[in-house]
């Protein structure tokens, strides 16, 4: 396992990609330990949180969150119920009341796949992560309870639920043991309650990581914060162990002739999501910016006037020669405009491109142009070939 994950980051590292291993959930395939890579991307459909100081990293469904030993404050607010009428959501109620999201407390009602209805606290601007209670109620599913059970066991509709004379397994935030003073739902229509607390007016069957990670938390492996992206799946890869082999009786001969349990693992790489998301960390407003190793070409040769016959077989030449030299080379010798030929140069994203032109010929010069940067260098006709290709070589072996 841990060798193919190494093969992976050098996959990925020779691919040019800005990317996160992390950690991840092993899901219904099962296993001890999984990891997923993802290209950083503002359009990516997955959230991680990486350490800003260390390697950690995970999926924002894995990430770990410290529990740090605190004492529950002591109340310095008596209970009090207040009117809230029509106001569900956090946004409507911290507004009405006039406090922020993180002086309440909001009472989610839950049911999973295996007829389960539990409730659950969290700090008023802090999200659940599923994944999380469904390892605590070993269960596969969870998801909010339909408006007619919320009634039936709260005795109000949703939006004011809360733990106060609540009939029901309650379940924590471990953020929630250190707040004090707080608002929740009355169980009653358009009603809350000020000045909750802990131990006083409720009490909670057990307390747990049970929030997504954001950014700033506190890394779990170090000193250092974490820093919040957006990410793509590029590979996954799952320790599977002896989960299905024992099940299977899948065993092989030892050196001692003993019959030993096959470990397993199970790998994967998207290479179609591959290509795409290197697109989407390099492009700009012209097109494509190809990292050299994943380019489908790594060199244009743009013949400025195929019907000159003297520049069409020096860039015949250069792209022989370039072919010889082991270069991926494309020669671009269309009866178009040079301008067109300029622009569909830039849509491709090939990283070199070279110009061929009547005028440079004359004295024996052809144009380098990197596509990553614009930068444009005169090299002599009878060195570009060889230049070129050491190029291609120095940034293959970067």
């Amino acid at each position: 396992y841990e060798k193919m994950f190494q093969a992976y980051r050098r996959i990925f590292d020779r691919c040019g990609l800005k990317y996160r291993a992390v950690e991840a959930d092993t899901g219904n395939i099962g296993g001890s330990s999984s990891h997923e890579f993802m290209v950083l991307a503002e359009s990516g459909e997955d959230a991680i949180v990486s350490c800003d100081s260390c390697e950690y990293a995970a999926n924002v469904e894995k990430a770990e969150l410290i529990a740090t030993a605190v004492k529950t404050p002591e109340p310095t607010a008596e209970l009090q119920q207040v009117s809230t009428p029509g106001q569900k959501s956090v946004a409507e109620v911290t507004d009405f009341l006039d406090v922020t999201p993180q002086q309440l407390v909001k009472t989610l009602i839950l049911q999973t796949d295996d007829d389960q209805t539990v409730a659950v606290l969290l700090r008023g601007d802090r999200e659940l992560n599923d994944v999380k209670l469904c390892r605590l109620l070993d269960c596969n599913e969870v998801a909010l309870a339909s408006e007619e059970v919320v009634q039936q066991v709260t005795g109000a509709p949703s939006g004011f639920a809360g733990p106060v004379g609540l009939k029901l397994r309650l379940l924590a935030d471990h953020e929630v043991a250190a707040m004090a003073d707080f608002i929740v739902g009355a169980n009653a229509a358009d009603s809350h309650y000020l000045g909750v607390n802990l131990q006083r007016d409720f009490t909670v069957e057990a307390f747990a990581d049970l929030r997504l990670s954001v950014a700033g938390d506190p890394c779990p492996r170090c000193a250092g914060q974490l820093e919040s992206w957006r990410g793509i799946e590029v590979g996954h890869i799952f320790k599977l162990g002896t989960k299905y082999s024992e099940a299977l009786g899948a065993t092989v001969l030892d050196d001692q002739g003993k019959d030993r349990v096959l470990f397993m693992g199970c790998y994967g790489i998207g290479i179609g999501r591959t290509v795409a998301s290197a697109i989407e960390q390099n492009h700009d407003d012209n097109g494509i910016v190809f990292p050299m190793p994943i380019a489908p070409f790594q060199v244009l040769i743009t013949v400025v006037n195929p019907k000159d016959e003297a520049v069409l077989q020096a860039s015949d030449d250069l792209y022989q020669a370039l072919l010889q030299a082991g270069v991926e080379v494309l020669l671009d010798d269309r009866d178009e405009r040079a301008g067109s030929k300029f622009k569909d140069a830039d849509l491709l994203g090939i990283p070199l491109r070279l110009t061929v032109g009547s005028r440079g010929l004359k004295e024996e010069m052809v144009e380098l142009q990197r596509r990553s940067d614009g930068e444009r260098t005169m090299l002599p006709l009878a060195e570009a070939a060889e230049r070129l290709a050491e190029q291609v070589r120095q940034a293959l072996i970067r």
